[in-house]
């Protein structure tokens, strides 16, 4: 079982490094993101401090929503994905290992990225550490949710919006206990309740998620 994950990660991941654009798209846009909203809200740096986190986690939302289109998609195109359904392993099982996959090519490089970008907002260090961690803990759970939105509109038209009608409401617990992680460092509360709910969440998001999607995919499959 823990062999077929490995295999599946393996996969995905070699396949995202054959194509380089796709890995850098999301990271452009949260850079575009992160670089314009300064310019528009203006150069005071205590506004500029208040509003970073929700800014740059609206950011790293929108970012991961770029590639889940395509966790599915080609696999249902060349036809592995109905391989992977006639496997003798459960079809959650590959729907887990693809989006720890995607986490890893998505949300792993934002979180690495938030603390550079959250400089421009002059945000302290110990915020950027927090902001940090709340990407790095809170982005698995995008991934998880958004394998469920990704199986759902698989093969439709129009697919990108209807995806972000189904994540973006199911990804709201994520965004509030992760920008308020960073909210409650800088105004000196520890941000430690926050972190321990969105590890929660993001746990149960990404265990319990790719079976739900992998229930969407047999219906896309039919």
């Amino acid at each position: 079982m823990f062999a077929f994950i490995a295999h599946v990660i393996r996969r995905d991941l070699s396949l995202a490094l054959r194509r380089p654009a796709d890995l850098v798209a999301p990271l452009c846009f949260f850079l575009i993101i992160a670089t314009f909203f300064p310019f528009g809200i203006g150069p005071e740096p205590e506004l500029l401090r208040r509003l970073a986190p929700g800014i740059l986690w609206v950011g790293a939302l929108l970012s991961t929503l770029l590639s889940l289109p395509r966790m599915f998609a080609d696999d249902f195109a060349d036809g592995t994905l109905e391989q992977m359904a006639l496997a003798p392993y459960p079809l959650g099982l590959a729907a887990f290992g693809k989006a720890i996959a995607h986490w890893i090519v998505s949300g792993l490089p934002l979180a690495l990225l938030s603390p550079i970008l959250g400089l421009q907002f002059d945000l302290p260090p110990d915020a950027l550490c927090v902001l940090f961690f709340s990407i790095l803990i809170g982005t698995p759970a995008l991934s998880g949710i958004g394998a469920i939105g990704a199986g759902l509109t698989l093969g439709l038209r129009g697919s990108g919006v209807l995806l972000s009608l189904v994540m973006l409401p199911l990804c709201i617990p994520a965004l509030i206990f992760g920008s308020g992680a960073v909210d409650a460092v800088m105004t000196g509360i520890s941000p430690r309740p926050y972190f321990f709910l969105l590890a929660a969440f993001s746990t149960g998001s990404i265990v319990f998620a790719p079976w739900a999607a992998a229930a969407a995919l047999k219906i896309s499959l039919e």
